[in-house]
């Protein structure tokens, strides 16, 4: 693709991630997101198939970024041990969802129960999306083992509970309205990566 295609393709995805963060896949129909990114019918289907395949290449665009983001904030040695880089991470989940649904992520949250029924390639793409989370996620538990500051037996299963804790209150925080949730989370969170029992 040259860049005025990858340029259209990409305003139509960022356009769409727009709309489905404060809607909804479902909610979001075809010409409300022309409309949105003011591009012809033709245009979205030069670039993709159907509404379907959009969701899933919004998702492995959502994810592709996440991961660089994720990768500058868990394995750059100036944000200090791989405990502080952790717990600065999820510090993030709570500080963006004071009413806010920003760069993190809103869409793995949002769609996650949507989609999961509705679209096995959306599925399965933030599936991938978020074991690649996952193993950043372990990966940088293991740097903690190696530099003193985390204590665990099993890093990849760690990873995975940590991350389901943090999606989960993420969810209940939508239905409750209430930090209450995120704050236990994180308590959690620091208890485990000490290797200290949570009550």
């Amino acid at each position: 693709m040259n860049a005025q295609t990858n340029e259209t393709r990409q305003h139509i995805l960022d356009t769409g991630y727009e709309l489905i963060v404060a809607k909804g896949f479902s909610n979001v129909g075809l010409s409300q997101l022309l409309k949105h990114a003011e591009v012809p019918k033709g245009s979205f289907y030069h670039y993709f198939k159907s509404k379907e395949q959009f969701g899933e290449a919004l998702i492995q665009d959502y994810f592709t970024s996440y991961l660089k983001r994720l990768d500058a904030l868990l394995f750059s040695r100036h944000n200090g041990t791989a405990y502080d880089r952790l717990v600065g991470y999820w510090q993030r989940w709570v500080d963006i969802e004071d009413g806010v649904c920003g760069a993190q992520k809103c869409l793995v949250v949002k769609l996650t129960a949507e989609v999961s029924d509705l679209s096995d390639p959306m599925r399965l793409a933030l599936l991938e999306g978020a074991t690649s989370i996952i193993s950043a996620i372990r990966q940088c538990i293991d740097d903690g083992v190696q530099d003193g500051s985390i204590t665990v037996n099993d890093s990849q299963e760690t990873a995975q509970l940590l991350y389901n804790l943090w999606i989960g209150a993420s969810l209940m925080r939508k239905l409750t309205q209430d930090q209450s949730g995120l704050e236990l989370a994180m308590r959690t969170t620091q208890n485990i990566l000490v290797g200290k029992a949570t009550r």
